[in-house]
Order: C-alpha cells, then sequence, then structure tokens
C-alpha cells in the first residue's frame, strides 16, 4: 500500500527541504535517493552541476548534508529513496521519475513512480511538496508538522 501527503497550505515556502526533513524526522538518511530532472537554485557551482543533469545519485547523509549547507528552492524534482541495498544499475532499469507534466500525481490508486523506491519527496513548482511512502508512519509524521497538509487521496476526492 502506498500512503500519500500534500503540503500546499499554510507555508510561506513549500520547496525547502530542510522542513520536509525535520517532518519526516530525518529518515531520509535511511536511504540512497535517485533525484531526477531537478529545476533548483543552489548558489554553489558544484552543487548546481550535479543537480543540473537528467539525475543524480546520492546518499542520504550526503543529501542531508548538501540540505544544511545551502537549503535552496527546488522548483521541480522527483527524490526517490531506495533501500541501500539496492543498487544504482537496478535502480536505472526504469524509466526516470520527473514531476513536471506527470498525471500519475493526480490518479488513484497512489503509487511511487520508480517500482523500486520505498518513497519520494516531490517538490512541485515551487507550489506545493507531494510525499509519497511504503511506511504510513513517515506520511503520518509529515502530516502532523505540516498542519494544513493532507492525505492526498481525500484532496484528490475533493478534486
Amino acid at each position: 500500500m502506498i500512503y500519500a501527503a500534500i503540503n500546499n497550505k499554510g507555508e510561506r515556502f513549500y520547496t525547502h527541504l530542510s522542513r520536509v526533513f525535520e517532518a519526516i524526522k530525518n529518515r531520509q538518511r535511511e536511504y540512497n535517493w535517485l533525484i531526477s530532472y531537478a529545476v533548483c537554485y543552489p548558489r554553489d557551482p558544484e552543487t548546481d552541476e550535479m543537480l543540473s543533469k537528467d539525475y543524480c545519485w546520492i546518499s542520504g547523509d550526503d543529501l542531508t548534508e548538501l540540505v544544511a549547507r545551502e537549503d535552496f528552492q527546488w522548483i521541480w524534482a522527483v527524490l526517490s529513496g531506495f533501500d541501500k541495498s539496492i543498487e544504482l544499475s537496478e535502480v536505472l532499469k526504469y524509466d526516470l521519475p520527473y514531476a513536471d507534466g506527470y498525471k500519475g500525481f493526480w490518479q488513484k490508486p497512489l503509487s511511487i513512480q520508480h517500482p523500486l523506491a520505498a518513497i519520494e519527496i516531490v517538490p512541485w513548482d515551487s507550489s506545493l511538496t507531494l510525499l509519497f511512502s511504503r511506511e504510513k508512519e513517515i506520511v503520518d509524521d509529515f502530516r502532523r508538522f505540516f498542519h494544513y497538509s493532507e492525505n492526498l487521496e481525500d484532496f484528490l476526492d475533493r478534486e
């Protein structure tokens, strides 16, 4: 089963990952991350070069350090978290997840775009953040932290 939340109300900024990491109790450290089709504005040239490619592969610890160093705004991206036992070569056997234009976020049943991922964080056009997880507790923590966030299924039922 996939659990999901949308955060699109009550925040000054929606796509600063430091707050998302705080919300999920820093569980991002437990995964390796595929970041695909990112549009963001880091000031550090090395980070900008890394994220300007179609994808990058980064450990949860390195992602945490990157965000702690410079919590820049993400416009579009899909951050897919994988169990550390899954190799990049396995991940790349599937299409890269993307945010801009992907209609699957807005359809039921809910799904994680990459079939091997355990969690996905989606900065959506700077105006909201989507969180998908195979673990209900992660989504529950996110929802408790962001008081105006809501269950994505409930949101979709109203739309």
